[in-house]
């Protein structure tokens, strides 16, 4: 045969926005805290299986700052700590105007959002996840590069905080994938966005 064609290497990865929310739509509590956010066996399951669809991790400045390089307590629990050991051995983005290096040594990306994003999407490999934070969500949203969003929507009213959507321009028509229920009470919403 002359070619060994694989269906995947041709397809386009996606990039997939994954993360937990309040159910009044906040990403963080008003001190940037997310400890409402409920870690479980379903919690860990998840993660762990959507860690293993992934190879390729986007930040903005801040996030990358506060998590980009998180790496879990001695104490911590063992899914947070093999979430996290799998998390930091991929490559990473990081959207900032103001820093052109940071530890760890990720790309920085300062221009050309579309065209990387693009690029990155044509790239033989497994997806990309969009970490966040809430403005690179935005803009990515904005310019049409996000293909999934999956929520957890946690069972908790913050009532302030840093809000997952801040500025987005138009409307943006979602198609429900799934639904999943969790015994913490959190809902995992599953969209693609068309």
């Amino acid at each position: 045969m002359l070619f060994n064609w694989n269906k995947k290497q041709h397809e386009m990865r996606k990039l997939i926005l994954a993360l937990a929310v309040s159910l009044d739509g906040f990403i963080e509590g008003p001190n940037r805290e997310v400890d409402w956010i409920t870690f479980d066996e379903e919690t860990a399951s998840e993660l762990n299986n959507f860690a293993k669809e992934i190879d390729t991790v986007l930040y903005g400045r801040l996030s990358y700052q506060l998590f980009g390089n998180h790496y879990p307590a001695d104490d911590a629990v063992d899914f947070e700590k093999e979430f996290y050991g799998k998390i930091n051995k991929m490559q990473k983005y990081v959207f900032s105007n103001t820093i052109k290096e940071f530890e760890g040594n990720p790309t920085v990306i300062s221009s050309d959002i579309s065209k990387v994003i693009l690029d990155l999407k044509k790239q033989n490999g497994k997806d990309i996840w969009l970490f966040g934070g809430s403005g690179l969500i935005s803009s990515l949203l904005n310019l049409n590069l996000v293909d999934e969003i999956r929520m957890g929507v946690h069972p908790v009213v913050l009532g302030a905080g840093n809000p997952l959507f801040k500025t987005i321009s138009k409307r943006i028509k979602l198609k429900l994938l799934k639904a999943t229920t969790g015994k913490s009470g959190a809902v995992g919403l599953y969209y693609k966005v068309e």
